[in-house]
């Protein structure tokens, strides 16, 4: 393709409004786009507008999975925008839009490499393209197809995530989890007749500080991340509670993985629970897998290699490094079943520009990740 018809792609996808949702709206889009260059594609409609993609290349094993998602973050307050979220505005070498970094720079750039590879005749393996919906919020769409087994024979997973070019070799999970108390209410001025559901949760929150203290680092990753982040309870001074919930965060890693954490939480209730009169109620609200692949092994180091010569030319980006990160992606839900699964996660220009007012991507970096998927795609094979 011209570089002009690059870009416009991608203006048109940061046109399309799929803040948290609307993801049929983007997977007919590339549907058509895939299907004016003679490809086959599957969109997978389900619920209120939502949709995945999928579209395989070639046949047979190994196969490489190729997957970004299609919803945005809200737009916030448009009154404190420069350039308008949904307009697709270029200032110089910046694109600027809801997703222009996460992740519709990386979505496009996966597609036009794909189907310029396609045209060519060079993709000599079995790709699978996934287009994902809900990834901001749920995973809705990344749960159904890993359901449907959509990562079970995958080999390596290439995630495009917005990393300025570097290359993403391990990233922590995110584990959301809620602990209900249910006690007894009774007016303030007599509490020994109740049973106070607040209490409960302190317990719980003063040993939930030292509760992951001898789980080991782990090589990529570090320490267990681990944090209460919501309490609520009660509803008038007077009166003792009968019921209370806290909400926590957990960041699990390759070495201490969700199950344990899941093991040891409700090692805690148990305990609480023979030792308190209210009773503490366990449940897991997402459970989203750490990943990790070796920095030293062929594919990590054959994409560093591929992503550092796109990025060569690519004026004001730094050399692409490997790096690790804290945030989740659609991986840790491909990843549930398949634990060992080698993934990397590239894309254009940074995190840090992501779900921001003003949210852009240089068109540069993006062009530069075309052609670092278009090199990593090539060099699997191989």
């Amino acid at each position: 393709m011209e570089r002009e018809e690059r870009i416009q792609i991608l203006t048109d996808l940061i046109k399309i409004n799929s803040v948290n949702g609307n993801e049929i709206e983007v997977a007919n889009y590339l549907h058509d786009l895939f299907k004016r260059h003679g490809i086959d594609s599957r969109v997978d409609a389900f619920g209120d507008h939502r949709a995945n993609l999928v579209a395989d290349f070639g046949s047979g094993e190994p196969v490489l999975g190729i997957t970004g998602h299609m919803d945005t973050v809200a737009l916030s307050d448009l009154s404190e925008w420069h350039h308008q979220p949904l307009a697709a505005e270029i200032d110089g070498d910046k694109l600027y839009g809801r997703g222009a970094a996460d992740m519709k720079s990386g979505l496009a750039a996966q597609v036009i490499a794909l189907i310029e590879l396609n045209e060519a005749g060079k993709i000599n393996g079995h790709v699978r393209f996934i287009a994902t919906a809900g990834e901001e919020y749920g995973t809705p769409g990344a749960n159904r197809l890993e359901a449907a087994g959509i990562a079970k024979d995958l080999s390596a997973l290439l995630v495009g995530e917005p990393t300025g070019g570097n290359v993403v070799y391990a990233h922590s999970g995110s584990y959301n989890y809620r602990i209900t108390s249910v006690g007894k209410s009774v007016h303030s001025s007599a509490p020994e007749r109740g049973i106070n559901a607040l209490e409960g949760l302190v317990d719980y929150c003063v040993d939930e500080r030292t509760l992951f203290d001898d789980a080991k680092d782990d090589p990529y990753l570090g320490q267990v991340k681990h944090s209460v982040t919501i309490i609520k309870g009660g509803d008038q001074v007077n009166t003792i509670p009968d019921s209370a919930e806290l909400r926590g965060n957990i960041r699990p890693t390759r070495t201490f993985n969700n199950d344990q954490v899941t093991a040891r939480i409700k090692a805690e209730v148990a305990k609480l629970n023979q030792q308190q009169k209210a009773q503490l109620h366990f449940e897991i609200l997402n459970d989203w897998w750490p990943v990790a692949s070796d920095p030293q092994s062929q594919f990590v180091q054959s994409v560093l290699s591929d992503a550092r010569d796109a990025f060569a030319s690519c004026e004001g980006h730094s050399t692409p490094e490997l790096k690790t990160i804290n945030g989740a992606t659609d991986a840790s839900v491909f990843v549930k079943h398949h634990q060992d699964l080698p993934v990397i996660v590239l894309g254009a220009d940074e995190w840090s520009v992501a779900h921001q007012v003003d949210e852009f991507t240089t068109i540069s970096s993006y062009l530069a990740t075309i052609q670092t998927y278009k090199q990593v795609i090539q060099h699997f094979f191989k």
